[in-house]
């Protein structure tokens, strides 16, 4: 394994961050339900959406190539009704079923000063699916059981979850894209991101651009960061064309670790994440500007219209009423360090 020239510290610090990785890995088995994690499916598929570019291998989205257009306008209008089927499986059960992250830090993530004696998930997706089961199913009192229960999965399995009905939702940093909505549905987008790239602080790289060649680039499988870069090196984009982009992991945290254990020498993944991380690791840093602009939504099952429809509901309810405003601040603004707003909500009709 090749590793990074550098002092015993730099050793010390891989060592912190791979046992934190350990123990979080060890709180999930006791905390969350054990998920499958059948590394040979790749369905969740998804592809970046493009700006506007120039030099440097960036290009205009090709809107012939497209199968459809503005993936993050495809949700149906909001509706408060909750007569249908889907809602009413819930409202049975007595729970909502979310599959999230708990390695994000400020979006999902066991935060060990919580305040609680069992280490809680928290972030700004976990609020979001919080107030999601309370507008459904009600807040719970003391003594009462929970109205949520968290699935905790890896990236490449975000599309399965819910294709399979292991989780009534994902609300876990995903990207609404064009072929993502061929097997799952989305809510309107809750936030605006873009692919950014992570490199360490001292690397030569600059950015999405030629100062990537010759370098080994890892992302998450079946994310937009690598569908994007498999697409731009198959159409011979300059920043990728001298580029190793074959590394790729189940979970996108799983680069974090090998860019610090010297194993890649950039990472590429969307910027509301690389700022989380560049903020836990003061010896990487974002390099560049977003090359790509993209929404998050929350996925749901293609047949769940009422549940979609509820949910979307629920997400104008959390902008109008300042919900989203305190989130942000709370969780995102430390490690972005500026403000921001929610995405306009489009529907379909």
């Amino acid at each position: 394994m090749r590793r990074r020239r550098g002092d015993r510290g730099r050793g010390r610090r891989v060592a912190g961050v791979l046992a934190g990785l350990c123990a979080l890995a060890a709180g999930g088995a006791l905390l969350l339900p054990q998920e499958r994690q059948d590394a040979g499916r790749d369905a969740d598929a998804g592809a970046a959406g493009t700006r506007s570019t120039a030099a440097d291998g960036r290009h205009a989205a090709d809107d012939a190539d497209d199968a459809c257009e503005r993936p993050e306008a495809r949700s149906p209008a909001p509706s408060e009704d909750e007569g249908g089927e889907t809602i009413q499986e819930i409202k049975e059960r007595g729970h909502l079923r979310v599959g999230v992250d708990q390695n994000s830090y400020g979006w999902g993530y066991r935060d060990p000063n919580g305040g609680s004696r069992q280490v809680e998930l928290s972030g700004f997706d976990i609020d979001l699916a919080k107030r999601i089961a309370d507008e459904i199913l009600g807040p719970r009192g003391p003594g009462q059981e929970p109205n949520i229960r968290f699935h905790a999965i890896p990236t490449n399995q975000r599309v399965p979850a819910v294709r399979e009905g292991r989780v009534d939702m994902v609300v876990r940093t995903m990207t609404i894209s064009c072929e993502r909505l061929e097997e799952v549905s989305f809510s309107a987008p809750y936030f605006t991101t873009g692919q950014q790239v992570l490199a360490p602080a001292h690397s030569d790289v600059r950015g999405y651009d030629r100062s990537l060649a010759g370098k080994k680039i890892c992302t998450a499988a079946s994310s937009t960061a690598h569908l994007r870069l498999r697409k731009d090196k198959e159409e011979g984009a300059a920043a990728v064309a001298g580029a190793d982009i074959g590394t790729t992991v189940p979970n996108q945290l799983d680069c974090l670790v090998r860019l610090q254990l010297g194993e890649v020498d950039a990472v590429v993944t969307d910027s509301a994440l690389a700022a989380s991380q560049a903020a836990q690791d003061p010896s990487v840093a974002l390099k560049g500007e977003e090359f790509t602009e993209e929404y998050y939504g929350v996925a749901m099952a293609k047949e769940a219209d009422d549940l979609v429809r509820r949910v979307n509901a629920v997400l104008r309810d959390y902008v109008s009423d300042g919900g989203w405003k305190r989130a942000y601040d709370r969780w995102l603004e430390p490690t972005m360090k500026k403000p921001a707003d929610p995405p306009p909500a489009v529907y379909r009709d």
